[in-house]
């Protein structure tokens, strides 16, 4: 298991681009199935792939012997045991939570990824999909290349993902390079737990304020009118945090039931489409609505009837590290925007900037 946890590849391309450099390791390379593989610590010289020039870099492969593998005995009940024992746990730990971020698009993931970064506060993420990222695996219109206007692409650079760099936005190869990107740095720390295919199906409501969130199988709630009864569980939140995204079947839910209990007036849904001001619009009103509840992403434009954005992506991002400080600040922990945060990294600078405004003044 330490070869395979140690093995790691990286490649970067020659181009457009905007990636870091590392220096390679050294030996020589040998080629599998017509690819040109790195043997270990091997020196690694550029190699030409239909025009491009590839080089890989530090690249540690296990002594798989393919032409007679075989794998380690194993019983089915084991397996059905792990996966079990693993996922219980993980409900029980989570059933009382510090914050829940409800729908893991590119918003509710960017805000779950700035509050793990306090290894005190324990995040659990629910997704009504099996796969979880929303929109954010293709760009506009099923294309797949992603825009990011600046300063967002400053937090494109701290997770390491590789950028064409234009004089005012960037455009990301493939919008499923950040998703999957950020996941796998978000997912792999031990205060963060995904729960997909799982719904928020209703709110907790105590003395007026929102205090968790009611949860069933994703497909048990899509299917309540064709069984009887499914009764749903429940997790407790200290804060929720609603990134469900704009309205559809399982579209702004959280400012949706907010309004058929009366907690606020109108969900009035987003006006007609206006990158400039709607991405300022997003960030600027991303804000706690109710105590209890943080409203990101584009939730926030069907509750204030903000312009739609469109195929970029950056407000979607900065919303969610807003959503996360104001998470961090209702718990009472150190934030970027009351000042009580180290700014460690330059797009928590332009965070502060963005939510310079009033929240206040959020159109009803």
């Amino acid at each position: 298991m330490a070869s395979l946890a140690a093995a790691s590849s990286s490649v970067a391309f020659a181009g457009s681009c905007s990636t870091k450099s590392s220096a390679p390791l050294s030996s020589s390379s040998s080629s599998l199935s017509g690819f040109r593989v790195a043997a270990p610590f091997s020196t690694v010289k550029p190699i030409s792939v239909r025009g491009r020039s590839i080089v890989a870099q530090a690249a540690l492969y296990p002594n798989y012997d393919l032409s007679s593998f075989k794998f380690e005995p194993i019983r089915e009940a084991i397996v059905a045991r792990e996966m079990t024992r693993r996922y219980m746990t993980d409900m029980i730990t989570y059933a009382d939570t510090d914050v829940v971020v409800v729908g893991a698009g590119s918003a509710g993931l960017s805000c779950a990824y700035e509050l793990s970064k306090n290894p005190n506060v324990n995040v659990a993420i629910i997704e009504q999909s099996v796969s979880p990222g929303g929109g954010a695996w293709l760009g506009g219109q099923l294309f797949s290349a992603m825009v990011v206007r600046k300063p967002a692409h400053l937090f494109l650079d701290e997770i390491g993902v590789p950028y064409d760099e234009k004089d005012t936005y960037v455009v990301i190869k493939h919008a499923a390079l950040f998703t999957s990107t950020i996941m796998s740095k978000l997912l792999a720390r031990p205060n963060v737990k995904l729960f997909n295919a799982v719904a928020a199906e209703d709110l907790i409501i105590k003395d007026n304020r929102v205090a968790g969130v009611v949860t069933n199988w994703a497909l048990v709630s899509m299917n309540h009118d064709t069984q009887s009864c499914m009764d749903p569980n429940v997790m407790e939140a200290k804060v929720v945090v609603s990134s469900c995204g704009h309205d559809g079947p399982f579209g702004a839910t959280g400012v949706k039931r907010l309004k058929s209990i009366g907690m606020i007036d109108k969900v009035p849904g987003m006006k007609a489409l206006d990158m400039n001001a709607a991405e300022d619009a997003i960030v600027r009103y991303t804000r706690e609505v109710v105590p209890g509840m943080i409203v990101t992403g584009m939730e926030v434009a069907e509750i204030d009837g903000s312009p739609r954005m469109g195929p970029t992506f950056g407000a979607m991002m900065v919303s969610g590290q807003k959503a996360a400080h104001l998470a961090l600040k209702n718990l009472g922990l150190p934030n970027a925007l009351d000042g009580s945060y180290k700014l460690g990294e330059s797009h928590l600078e332009n965070l502060v900037l963005a939510s310079a405004d009033d929240e206040t003044s959020a159109s009803a």
